[in-house]
């Protein structure tokens, strides 16, 4: 749907403790809120500018702060990055099947925005912004979303100034009067629904995803590595007679299956920022392909933190130690960069991720 419901604000708040004498004439509970009580829950900044404090932040300084503490997460451009959102684009999207809700698409006021930076971002780090900060970083989404000149400047004095794409597509929560009657029906308490009946079955379908099947064997007989990309090299080779057998085919031989599939169980929690396979591109973090043997801050097209620019003219590469060292504690063995995961503590874990990573290896 084009329209929304307004968000709930410090005035909706104040009116459900304004409800209060009601429910206690219905009900027989509760009591009118005191003025002190109201103030403690009234923190919100509101549309009209109540509640902003002091400040300001123009364009330039907020695209250092956002470089510096929100690109890794949502993109140099707010674009977003990875798994996180987007905070700008998607106009006219919210008629979509899957639309894009940002700043410039869905969010009805500026307060909204800044007292949601203020409130909760960075992630992790809630709150640590100074004023001026959000004021500067509000400035860079305004400026990023197109709504203003990079030479603008935000601050207490001119915030109602700006006027966002969608604040016309809200309405006043009706559901009192629209939806609220849909649930006090008497409840129907037999033969409700139509009975449920199993129509097909998955096999009968043929619906469930066929894998490919593995076909690389080694010396000793044992099961081959599930990584279809190990696969595909065997049979390449196998295909070239003239072909000298490499030390990487020789070391992706003896990778133990068991643990490769261990770590591509344990995968799952780095996935979210790194991709790896066919396709594999950079996200919130860099693709991982072909990692081993490479030095730091290798995978094209990825905007390293200085940290790990500095690491990898300092002659850092990713073996199998330095790898183990990372995921254990990745702010101990590159400090200062922008990875925000605490490590792997289970030293089995971490093997796992490094033979699957290893299975991936070029």
């Amino acid at each position: 749907m084009s329209k929304c419901r307004k968000l709930i604000t410090t005035t909706a708040l104040i009116t459900v403790f304004g409800a209060v004498p009601a429910l206690a004439d219905t009900l027989g509970i509760g009591r009118l809120a005191l003025p002190e009580e109201i103030a403690a829950w009234d923190v919100a900044i509101m549309p009209d500018g109540r509640g902003l404090p002091e400040g300001r932040g123009n364009v330039l300084d907020g695209e250092d702060y956002w470089i510096e503490q929100c690109a890794v997460c949502h993109g140099d451009f707010a674009e977003g990055a990875g798994a996180w959102p987007a905070i700008v684009g998607g106009r006219g999207s919210l008629t979509d099947e899957r639309p894009l809700k940002t700043v410039e698409s869905y969010w009805p006021y500026l307060s909204t925005v800044w007292d949601y930076i203020n409130r909760s971002m960075p992630f992790g780090a809630a709150q640590t912004l100074e004023t001026d900060e959000v004021y500067a970083i509000t400035a860079y989404i305004l400026y990023s979303a197109g709504l203003v000149d990079d030479d603008f400047e935000l601050s207490n004095e001119n915030f109602t100034e700006i006027r966002l794409p969608n604040e016309g597509g809200f309405y006043l929560d009706d559901r009192a009067q629209a939806e609220f009657p849909e649930f006090i029906r008497d409840p129907c308490m037999s033969d409700c629904r139509d009975p449920v009946e199993i129509s097909a079955r998955a096999t009968d379908i043929d619906v469930t995803p066929e894998f490919p099947i593995i076909r690389f064997t080694y010396s000793d007989g044992s099961a081959p590595v599930s990584a279809p990309e190990v696969v595909e090299e065997a049979e390449e080779a196998s295909a070239q007679p003239d072909a000298a057998p490499e030390a990487e085919a020789v070391q992706l031989a003896s990778l133990d299956p068991e643990l490769v599939a261990a770590g591509e169980a344990a995968w799952r929690q780095c996935r979210t920022c790194h991709q790896l396979g066919d396709g594999a591109r950079n996200g919130t973090g860099p693709m991982l392909n072909g990692i081993f043997g490479q030095a730091a801050a290798h995978a094209d097209g990825f905007r390293y933190s200085p940290a790990f620019v500095e690491a990898a003219e300092g002659g850092l590469i990713w073996t199998e130690e330095t790898l183990d060292a990372f995921l254990e504690n990745p702010a101990g063995l590159v400090p200062r960069n922008r990875m925000s995961f605490r490590g792997v503590r289970s030293e089995d874990e971490r093997a796992a991720l490094i033979a699957y990573l290893m299975s991936y290896s070029n």
